[in-house]
């Protein structure tokens, strides 16, 4: 018995479409957007969401900004700050070119963005005796590079809320103050690029609209 099927269906691992975690031990791929942490204190978790994020002056990776897809990791910063104080953003990273940096010493620990590297990573377990936890840890140089997402951790529920309000309201100043703001496709749910349409078109087989970005359509 022969069975008949039209459509497709993509399976990703991030760099295309959300939805897919990579694992700490997975380097991020060039074209990836990955789900990452940053952990911070509540009054600097105010200033990020008004003003996003900074570049750090230095650290063990030299100058960027410090994410991990280690939640466990990021919940531990600020390390001179109070667990009562602490904030853990979860964020949307394009890493782009990353470099490995796996060992104590490492040519290339504080000098990779100048050799074309986007993002340093340091894979968990790596025996680095600055990297104690041995918890996966990375440092995007380009600030722009990073997105905020959600609250993932907040001393309580006030906090929470009150941040989530500023991200609420930060997000919709963005959105509808500038040129150009990103729209939604209604077909395959994704951002257009600088508020352009995705192309859509009449599948073949079933004769159903279609965007040329879907991840997947079966016809009925």
């Amino acid at each position: 018995m022969s069975v008949k099927f039209s459509g497709w269906e993509v399976v990703d691992d991030g760099a295309s479409f959300s939805g897919v975690d990579l694992q700490p031990n997975q380097k991020p791929q060039k074209r990836g957007v990955y789900k990452m942490y940053h952990g911070t204190s509540v009054a600097n978790a105010r200033l990020i969401i008004a003003n996003g994020f900074k570049q750090s002056t230095g650290g063990m990776l030299g100058p960027g900004v410090y994410v991990s897809r280690d939640i466990k990791k990021a919940s531990k910063y600020p390390l001179n700050c109070s667990p009562t104080d602490r904030v853990v953003f979860q964020l949307r990273v394009r890493p782009g070119r990353v470099k490995r940096i796996d060992k104590d010493n490492h040519p290339l620990q504080y000098t990779w963005h100048s050799h074309g590297y986007d993002t340093a990573w340091v894979p968990p377990n790596a025996g680095m005796l600055s990297v104690r936890s041995g918890q996966e840890e990375d440092c995007v140089f380009d600030p722009k590079r990073v997105e905020l997402g959600s609250i993932a951790k907040a001393p309580n529920t006030t906090i929470e809320n009150e941040l989530k309000n500023l991200i609420s309201k930060s997000s919709k100043k963005r959105r509808g103050g500038g040129r150009g703001a990103a729209d939604v496709c209604s077909l395959c749910k994704r951002k257009t690029q600088q508020g352009s349409t995705h192309t859509k078109q009449k599948c073949w087989k079933c004769g159903k609209t279609i965007c040329v970005l879907m991840s997947k359509h079966f016809c009925p």
